[in-house]
């Protein structure tokens, strides 16, 4: 099964694990997930949305990531995810 990531867990930074699959899952851990989690959900999926990708798992370990920042991990594990041969 193909897998990506992208990111650190060092401070201010997103490490996202994303791998094929037949549905759409995303789990969020994050410090401030009680005051951004809303947030982070939003930036995880309108960046798949906008990808086209419907169906993939998505592990985000975030440590008080800015929403540029969540989207480019994304795209890039996503980038890798693609490679994985």
């Amino acid at each position: 099964m193909k897998k990506g990531s992208a990111g650190t867990i060092e401070s201010n930074d997103v490490k996202i694990t994303v791998e094929e699959a037949l549905d759409l899952q995303i789990k969020i851990e994050s410090i401030v997930f009680e005051f951004y989690g809303d947030q982070i959900m939003k930036v995880i999926k309108d960046t798949l949305d906008e990808l086209g990708i419907e169906k993939v798992h998505v592990l985000v370990q975030d440590k008080g990531a800015l929403d540029y920042t969540i989207k480019s991990r994304l795209m890039t594990a996503l980038e890798r995810m693609k490679d994985d041969e």
